[in-house]
């Protein structure tokens, strides 16, 4: 098949209404996506990783101080032809509706969604392939988050210790929330629902959702403690999402206009 090009590229939805309530050492002041990764809003980091890759349409599903958002929207200079509109979809609305409140915007095509407090090293066209290659509604990035412990190995009498391993990889495969969806899904989310709930389980059940595997960098910044290891990260230069110099000089002039 040949390469996508960017002008192939769907539109992204990004949910950012949410309150943010494990952050809340932030979240009083702020809405969690203008938390800050070094010294930028991470949601600033996710449009970039997106942009970075072809992308130019945003559409950002605003709620809890959303005011903010906009005045963030409207302060930065983006990367030559990237557009992004806030849209209010509510104070307490849930995530499948927030995505059906974008609909006419999307305006019936095929679109990407993303929340606004996630990071991936994500090849997003990559992503984009298996989802038309599959001819499904719904496709879903699942991830195998490394564990908050380290474990201990047992032998097969269950009490002997053979060792230890530093935070593991999950056996389980989890939402890596790095969407694509086909008009038709949003069928599926009536204006009431929870995307990762009724939703996702309903597409599940009629056999029209796929799982894109990435087994990469990934992290949500739930907490404090997410927060200050993607601070250390971008501050150590040492941070994936970036993508080197696949973000370029329109990323750095991006950040400048938005201080």
């Amino acid at each position: 098949m040949p390469a996508m090009s960017d002008q192939d590229r769907p539109p992204v939805a990004i949910l950012c209404g949410g309150r943010g309530t494990r952050l809340q050492e932030h979240t009083r002041e702020i809405p969690k996506p203008l938390v800050e990764i070094g010294g930028m809003p991470i949601l600033w980091h996710v449009i970039e990783l997106y942009a970075a890759q072809g992308f130019t349409r945003f559409l950002l599903a605003t709620g809890y101080k959303g005011a903010l958002i906009e005045e963030l929207v409207a302060r930065c200079e983006w990367p030559d032809g990237v557009e992004v509109l806030c849209v209010d979809t509510g104070l307490d609305t849930p995530t499948g509706g927030r995505l059906k409140l974008l609909e006419r915007h999307i305006g019936g095509v095929r679109f990407c969604a993303t929340y606004a407090d996630g990071l991936a090293d994500i090849d997003l066209g990559g992503l984009l392939r298996f989802h038309e290659e599959h001819g499904v509604p719904a496709t879903m990035t699942v991830v195998r988050p490394e564990l908050q412990f380290g474990v201990a190995d047992l032998a097969q009498d269950g009490e002997t210790v053979l060792g230890f391993t530093e935070k593991p990889r999950s056996e389980h495969w989890i939402n890596g929330g790095f969407f694509c969806f086909e008009p038709q899904a949003l069928t599926y989310m009536p204006l009431d629902s929870v995307l990762e709930r009724e939703p996702l389980r309903r597409l599940a059940a009629d056999g029209r959702l796929r799982a894109y595997k990435h087994g990469g960098f990934w992290e949500c910044m739930d907490t404090y403690k997410d927060a200050v290891l993607l601070n250390d990260l971008w501050a150590g230069g040492a941070a994936p999402w970036r993508g080197g110099d696949q973000v370029g000089v329109a990323a750095v002039a991006s950040e400048r206009s938005c201080k």
